[in-house]
């Protein structure tokens, strides 16, 4: 019973700090261009060096490997992706983030600064600190728990 009143609480509270944080939109540094959630989350998906299949994203991320062969057809026109023929299957598209797309990746959080210092303001320092570690014992147990999905997604790109 213990577990799901844990479940409730985080489902619960994490919704409240993420609206409360979270930048509302994404703006390209170098070009000023102003970039969608969902091509955001399509970057952070990549890597600038190890390749993901267009198929695999698309069925990562629910959609058809049209509708992501639309956005990252975008991505790549404003230089934020590369896309190549897989070598060893021409049937495959392979999507790396450029050097241009990994710098975006870097300049930008889906969390707003600003808005994390004033909320953490707000808490004593005892509170604040007993806030960070919890926070830092989640984001852990947040690893261990995506490491068996992310090593299968590649898995799945490369085969």
């Amino acid at each position: 019973m213990k577990q799901s009143v844990d479940v409730a609480a985080i489902m619960r509270d994490y919704p409240r700090i993420y609206f409360a944080c979270h930048r509302r939109h994404t703006r390209d540094p170098q070009s000023g261009r102003l970039i969608s959630e969902r091509q955001v989350q399509i970057l952070d998906h990549l890597d600038e060096f190890a390749a993901l299949s267009l198929t695999a994203l698309a069925d990562h991320m629910g959609v058809t490997a049209g509708t992501m062969s639309v956005a990252v057809d975008r991505l790549v026109k404003n230089g934020y992706v590369s896309r190549a023929i897989d070598g060893n299957d021409r049937r495959r598209v392979l999507l790396r983030l450029s050097r241009t797309g990994a710098q975006l990746c870097d300049a930008h959080s889906v969390l707003d600064p600003e808005l994390i210092g004033a909320m953490i303001a707000q808490l004593p320092a005892d509170d604040r600190t007993k806030a960070l570690d919890g926070l830092a014992l989640l984001a852990r147990a947040a690893n261990n728990a995506t490491a068996g999905k992310s090593r299968a997604a590649i898995d799945q790109s490369a085969g």
